[in-house]
């Protein structure tokens, strides 16, 4: 099993990120990030904003690779500036989309199903510095739906795939997917 790092754990219980990025940078509080995180599945993150809002069940916990963030600022970013809830690093966590991952902390795999992508909105060049939104494109993490219970913690973990992403639908004439035939997971 390939190693990663959990380098930062965010559990907000509001969204920090109201008003116009023009307005400047808002209160992020430090007690938002924290060492430890417990997961339900098809709900979230306990006392997180998400948790438990059926809009975003199919994207209630985010990840993010350390090795995408942008440095264009004069402070290091961290999860409070992208507002997503789990910092790895030693994977490319944006290449799993469409596949089931889990994460093992040491006290038992926390299975994701990797849904879409976190795409980066114009806070992020407020929040993580000029040309964020741009560098983040692709980039910017994924949004997720936990399948099992489980709980995350800042350190070591393993990564694994329990079901790879599902092959795109072959071309109809003329270019177009053939969208009778789109797996679940691609809406």
């Amino acid at each position: 099993m390939p190693r990663v790092d959990i380098l930062q754990l965010l559990i907000s219980p509001v969204h920090r990120l109201a008003g116009r990025p023009g307005d400047g940078m808002p209160e992020l509080p430090p007690d938002e990030l924290v060492t430890t995180a417990e997961v339900r599945a098809g709900l979230g993150i306990v006392g997180d904003r998400y948790f438990n809002h059926p809009a975003h069940r199919n994207a209630s916990l985010t990840l993010m690779a350390a090795e995408r963030l942008p440095h264009p600022g004069p402070h290091e970013a961290d999860l409070r500036h992208t507002r997503r809830n789990v910092l790895l690093r030693g994977v490319d966590i944006d290449a799993y989309i469409g596949a089931t991952v889990f994460l093992d902390c040491g006290s038992g795999p926390v299975e994701l199903a990797v849904r879409s992508a976190a795409r980066p909105c114009a806070w992020m060049d407020t929040t993580v510095g000029p040309g964020a939104q741009r560098a983040l494109r692709g980039g910017g993490g994924v949004r997720c739906r936990p399948l099992t219970d489980g709980v995350l913690t800042v350190g070591p973990a393993e990564f694994g795939v329990r079901e790879p992403a599902a092959a795109r639908p072959a071309a109809r004439p003329g270019g177009r997917p053939d969208r009778g035939q789109l797996p679940e997971t691609a809406s």
